[in-house]
């Protein structure tokens, strides 16, 4: 059970303070408290249908919150408190004790995460997001927030759950703001390490700053994606295959718009009207073995193609790993847009 101080507010709260709240715990929900007497809880959902009910940020959370939250008893078993938060379709649990006191509150997440992996994942996070400029002038791209919270924190959430607990993070542009958001990893059940980009590495590069001690396969992900990609498969696909390195790659579907004329010499054999064309692409998600990471040259840029191509050189085995499952590239701002209205209807957040 997790402590609920941090995410609790009082009823006289104005809307700003209860986002503030939220904004700070990592649950997506502030519970409404008086005297530990648990009112009611508040959500983003809420709040944005306050707003649009014309809703000011300094008005009182009266009437915005909802005053009969299911709840969970202290003396009921785990599971039954699953059961009960499934059942419902809800992902918190404010629990009280037999006097109806707030004690603390459940994240079933908790629950369900996979049994704790020893594999690291590292998260790309140092790239300037020029495209999306000026919304990255002073954000770095993957602490914009799509949905509800940062693009990185729904990546950490996603790993998680496939009970992935270490992570590296690769900084460089803005790395200040995102260690002041996920410090340690402490409040998320992860463990998280910093690789510093003093010069910007590449794709690859920044892998050469590990540990050298790292004795299983690594999962490597841009920071900038979305995708809810199953990733226990992805390694015991990478696991089954015994490669050095695997690439998830996407199929991509070129259109060309004019009629394609097939000719011999001058005379025309036949056309083809607006033909298509299929190609896989990397998706920017990786598993690399160890042995694949002593290809990588010390601190210097080096991009996660070149090394693909010198695995198939050195005669090493590269796989592909086909993704069908939802995938976004945030690069474009008309990407950050269709991601923002897809986010609510692809994540259970």
């Amino acid at each position: 059970m997790r402590n609920c101080k941090k995410i609790s507010i009082p009823s006289h709260s104005t809307i700003k303070e209860a986002i503030e709240t939220i904004d700070k715990g990592v649950m997506q929900i502030a519970l409404v408290v008086d005297d530990d007497c648990l009112l009611g809880t508040i959500t983003d959902g809420d709040i944005r249908r306050a707003f649009l009910n014309g809703s000011k940020l300094n008005d009182n959370i009266e009437g915005l919150y909802n005053t009969s939250p299911l709840t969970g008893r202290n003396d009921q078993s785990q599971e039954d408190l699953v059961q009960l938060a499934l059942t419902r379709g809800i992902k918190q649990l404010p629990i009280l004790d037999e006097d109806g006191r707030l004690i603390g509150i459940e994240y079933i997440d908790d629950y369900l995460r996979g049994p704790e992996k020893p594999n690291c994942v590292v998260l790309m996070a140092g790239g300037l997001g020029t495209r999306l400029r000026p919304l990255t002038a002073e954000t770095p791209k993957p602490m914009l927030t799509v949905g509800s919270r940062p693009i990185l924190e729904t990546i950490l959430d996603s790993f998680s759950r496939y009970g992935f607990r270490n992570f590296y993070f690769s900084v460089n542009y803005r790395a200040e703001k995102i260690r002041e958001y996920f410090k340690d990893g402490s409040q998320y059940g992860a463990n998280i390490s910093y690789l510093n980009e003093k010069d910007r590495l590449g794709t690859a590069g920044a892998l050469s700053l590990l540990p050298q001690d790292i004795s299983e396969p690594i999962i490597v992900m841009n920071g900038d994606l979305l995708t809810n990609v199953n990733f226990d498969q992805l390694l015991n696909y990478h696991l089954l295959a015994k490669a050095d390195a695997t690439m998830c790659v996407r199929e991509y579907t070129l259109q060309i718009p004019y009629g394609v004329v097939e000719t011999e010499g001058a005379r025309i054999l036949g056309i083809e009207e607006k033909p298509t064309q299929n190609f896989f692409v990397n998706a920017g998600i990786y598993v690399l073995s160890p042995s694949a990471l002593q290809l990588i040259p010390q601190e210097s840029y080096f991009d996660m193609p070149q090394l693909f191509q010198s695995l198939v050189k050195s005669d090493r085995k590269a796989c592909s790993f086909p993704i069908t499952d939802y995938w976004m590239d945030i690069g474009q701002p008309n990407d950050f847009d269709q991601a923002n209205s897809e986010y609510d209807e692809v994540f259970d957040v």
